[in-house]
C-alpha cells in the first residue's frame, strides 16, 4: 500500500514548532517579526494565496503586512515598494506574488529583494549559491518538498528522479536540490521527445508542467515515488494520481500535499530570518 506523503499534517507539526521559536523571539526582543506580502493587480487566485500566507503568519504569531498594488503599477513603482521593505527593520521577509501583470519585469523585481530577507528563494543570486550546495534560503515550493522526503525518510540517494517542468522557481530549482541530494536528475517539459520513456524509468516523479493530469498513469513504473506540484480545477494536479495511486510507492495527495509543504516552508524561512538578524 502507498505511503500518503501528508504535508497538511506535517505542515501544522512545523508550525507548531515555530510558534514556540516566534515566541521566544518576542520574549527576548519585544518585537513581532514581519512577513510582507505584495499582491499586484487583483487576480482572485493570487489574492487567496497571499491571505493563505497570511493567516499561517498569524497562526505562528508573526505579522503580515500585505501589500495591495494596481495592475498598472510599473516596475520602477514595484521596486521602489521593494527597496523601501529591503529597508524596514520591522520586515524580516519579503513575498512577491506570482505572476505580476505583463508589463512589469518580473526577473528584475525578484532580484531587488535583499538576499537576507528572500524567504521565497526567488532571487538569481540566491538560485545559484543554492545550486552550489551553499546555505541559503530556497525556493519554498522545491525546499518544502525536499524536507517532506527528509521527514518520510524516503533516501533518493542514486535514484533516478525525473522533473517534469523547468520553471525559474519550481522546475529548475527542484532539480538542483535533488541532484544536491545525490540523486540522478532529468529535467523534461511539455515539449520533451518520448517523455514517457524518461518517466518510466524514473524512481521519482515531480510533476510540475502545470497541466493537469498531463502525467499519465501508464507511464509510470511499479514502485515509483510520486510527488505532483500542481493544483488544478476540480483538485486535480499534474499527475493521473487516481489512476496511479495503486503502482506507487508513495505519493503527495492534491490538494493535501505540496501547498501546505510550500507554506510552511515561507513561514519558517521568514523564522529564520528573524533569528539571524535578531540574534545574529
Amino acid at each position: 500500500m502507498a505511503i500518503v506523503l501528508d504535508g497538511k499534517a506535517l505542515s501544522k507539526q512545523i508550525e507548531g514548532e515555530l510558534a514556540s521559536r516566534v515566541k521566544i523571539i518576542i520574549e527576548r526582543t519585544g518585537k513581532v517579526p514581519a512577513l510582507a506580502t505584495i499582491l499586484v493587480g487583483d487576480d482572485p487566485s493570487s489574492e487567496i494565496y497571499v491571505n493563505m500566507k497570511g493567516n499561517a503568519c498569524k497562526r505562528v504569531g508573526l505579522t503580515s503586512k500585505k501589500i495591495a498594488l494596481p495592475k498598472e503599477t510599473t516596475t520602477a513603482e514595484l521596486l521602489e515598494v521593494i527597496d523601501g521593505l529591503n529597508s524596514d527593520p520591522e520586515i524580516f521577509g519579503i513575498l512577491l506574488q506570482h505572476p505580476v501583470p505583463g508589463q512589469i519585469n518580473e526577473r528584475e523585481c525578484f532580484d531587488r529583494i535583499a538576499l537576507h530577507k528572500d524567504v521565497d528563494g526567488v532571487t538569481a543570486l540566491g538560485f545559484g549559491r543554492m545550486a552550489l550546495g551553499e546555505k541559503v534560503f530556497r525556493c519554498a515550493t522545491p525546499g518544502g518538498i525536499m524536507k517532506m522526503l527528509e521527514h518520510y525518510r524516503i533516501d533518493i540517494a542514486g535514484k533516478n528522479a525525473v522533473v517534469v517542468g523547468r520553471s525559474p522557481i519550481l522546475g529548475k530549482p527542484m532539480a538542483m536540490m535533488l541532484l544536491n541530494a545525490n540523486a540522478t536528475v532529468t529535467i523534461c517539459h511539455s515539449k520533451t521527445d518520448n517523455l514517457p520513456e524518461f518517466i518510466n524509468k524514473a524512481d521519482l516523479v515531480v510533476g510540475a508542467v502545470g497541466k493537469p493530469e498531463f502525467i499519465k498513469a501508464d507511464w509510470i513504473k511499479e514502485g515509483a515515488i510520486l510527488i505532483d506540484a500542481g493544483y488544478h480545477k476540480g483538485g486535480i494536479g499534474d499527475i493521473e494520481l487516481e489512476k496511479a495511486k495503486e503502482k506507487c510507492a508513495a505519493y503527495t495527495p492534491v490538494p493535501g500535499g505540496v501547498g501546505p509543504m510550500t507554506i510552511a516552508t515561507l513561514i519558517s524561512q521568514t523564522v529564520e530570518s528573524a533569528e539571524k538578524i535578531m540574534f545574529g
